[in-house]
């Protein structure tokens, strides 16, 4: 019942009940996009994630993500890179740095965004933690963006959770003999927007009226 508490994630009917951060919450002001996928991304999707996050951060979109290794944390790190603000959900209490490789990202977030969890402070991360964390990943955002996933993945959970919620999806498109493509494919033949460039997700936040047509900055 805060004041503060995202206005995005009230229209949830499983909606946390509280929320523990460090740094910021997102502005309800900027435009929310969450960037998922794999974790063992391939050269094309880490090149797709750093070129959409660093887009997105430069042209004052805040970008979400699980702050995990992969795509989550490249989008993430290239995002703040540009001047842009990102924050990470977690699986775990905030005080808690996963993965630990990650650690340059955690303190980064502090400082140029967010560290968001509904679990207490000092809760380990377990897997079990995880398929709940996803609905905040896509419930704060205005627009769901999956770079490169699986058919059968971790990403697929986010994505059916972001159906529900009525969250817009879009995909990176990849070639149909990359396995690391085939859950993005699928998920354009389903109907999902095809993001063929980060051009393409500005203009469906302008479209949402998130952004006014002339305000897009172009590269």
């Amino acid at each position: 019942y805060d004041e503060g508490y995202p206005k995005r994630l009230l229209s949830l009917g499983d909606h946390p009940f509280g929320l523990f951060y460090i740094g910021s919450l997102p502005s309800e002001e900027l435009p929310v996009v969450s960037v998922i996928g794999a974790r063992e991304c391939s050269e094309y999707g880490w090149r797709c994630a750093e070129d959409f996050g660093s887009y997105l951060g430069s042209n004052g979109v805040q970008v979400v993500s699980g702050m995990a290794r992969g795509i989550d944390g490249i989008s993430q790190s290239a995002a703040m890179k540009a001047g842009g603000k990102s924050f990470g959900i977690l699986g775990c209490g905030v005080d808690i740095c996963y993965p630990k490789e990650n650690r340059k990202l955690y303190e980064t977030l502090k400082i140029q965004g967010g560290i968001l969890s509904e679990y207490l402070p000092k809760t380990e991360a377990k897997a079990n933690l995880f398929p709940a964390r996803n609905r905040i990943i896509s419930g704060i955002c205005d627009l769901l963006l999956v770079v490169e996933a699986r058919k059968k993945s971790g990403t697929y959970i986010t994505v059916c959770q972001a159906l529900e919620q009525g969250r817009e999806i879009y995909a990176v498109p990849g070639r149909i003999t990359d396995g690391l493509s085939d859950g993005c494919n699928r998920l354009i033949i389903d109907g999902a927007g095809i993001a063929a460039d980060p051009e393409v997700i500005m203009e469906a936040l302008c479209f949402q009226g998130k952004f006014r047509k002339e305000g897009i900055l172009h590269r």
